[in-house]
């Protein structure tokens, strides 16, 4: 079985090539190969006992998308994207990443023509939601996106839904909680300083807090974030009748309840690294984001995610604190 990673490069791809090597297998199947792609190459094992390719570029060039699917991947993991900050700076690139390399790659698979089927498990977001919201947004709630990156990443479920219901392609979108406590480096999504009043006390650093700490939002690790990749390469498709979109499990905290955890976690005194200074930008962005959801089909069908922040903060513990 060939697996190709969009995104490779990033952390969640990373978490998932890992969860890979180590399983060895999807659907009871040898995984034979596995292809990292990004806009630059992926870093990997030397010694992993499964072939590793590595190959770079721009996911929007439909010249890309036709090499990468020359192979034939039995499953593709698409998580190349920009990032929702970056997105909504730059207007071009967003679209033209998000969109036009989503619909450029199902071109791609549908040129192999009518015997080439893969699995493919797109990356969407909550994003994808705006308000105003119900207390809980229920699995039907409506799509009304107030960003440009939300709306994106609807438009690629709605492309791969029809690729998915004309027969070329077998596709499943999984719209992610905000992934926390994200390791390494802050990037540009306008969601960081969820991870990043955790992670930089924890790491002895200064963290600034650019929201209040009313503000409630829908988390979960990047361990259960490979864990809804794998498992959504192994659905029965079937099952879902036709509605592939599937809304991620999580848990949804307040910024309060978040640094409560870290308190009771590392102490008051990780606790006095957090620094309060509003940002008027990011406080508009995150005003518009979904809080709180009900995942009753995703539970049903075997997804799982934390349940305290407490988990989620032992989590980025036990995975990667000064690694």
């Amino acid at each position: 079985m060939k697996i190709l990673i969009l995104g490779g490069a990033g952390m969640i791809g990373q978490k998932l090539l890992s969860l890979i090597l180590q399983k060895k297998e999807i659907k009871s199947k040898k995984v034979s190969e596995i292809t990292l792609f990004d806009i630059i190459n992926a870093p990997y094992p030397e010694n992993s006992s499964i072939p590793i390719i590595t190959k770079s570029g721009d996911i929007s060039d439909p010249k890309v998308s036709n090499d990468l699917i020359l192979s034939k991947p039995d499953i593709i993991f698409h998580l190349a994207a920009i990032v929702s900050g970056q997105a909504e700076q730059e207007f071009d690139l967003g679209w033209n990443i998000n969109t036009r390399g989503s619909w450029g790659l199902f071109e791609a698979i549908r040129s192999q023509g009518d015997s080439y089927r893969p699995r493919v498990v797109f990356t969407s977001s909550i994003a994808v939601f705006g308000s105003p919201f119900p207390d809980q947004i229920p699995d039907d709630f409506f799509t009304t996106p107030l960003t440009s990156y939300g709306a994106q990443k609807a438009i690629s479920e709605l492309l791969l839904a029809d690729y998915s219901r004309k027969g070329m392609v077998d596709g499943i979108s999984i719209r992610l909680p905000t992934i926390c406590v994200r390791p390494g480096k802050p990037n540009l999504a306008a969601s960081g300083f969820f991870s990043g009043i955790i992670r930089e006390p924890l790491n002895g650093q200064e963290a600034i807090l650019p929201v209040d700490t009313d503000v409630r939002h829908w988390h979960a690790t990047p361990r259960s974030a490979a864990g809804f990749l794998i498992h959504a390469a192994e659905l029965d498709t079937s099952k879902l009748n036709n509605r592939i979109t599937l809304n991620m499990p999580g848990l949804s905290v307040t910024v309060q309840e978040q640094i409560e955890a870290l308190g009771r976690v590392a102490g008051n005194d990780v606790v006095k690294l957090i620094k309060h200074q509003s940002d008027p930008v990011i406080k508009n962005i995150v005003s518009g984001w979904a809080r709180n959801f009900s995942t009753k089909r995703s539970l049903e069908l075997g997804f799982k995610a934390e349940t305290t922040f407490d988990e989620i903060i032992q989590i980025y513990i036990e995975d990667d604190l000064k690694k």
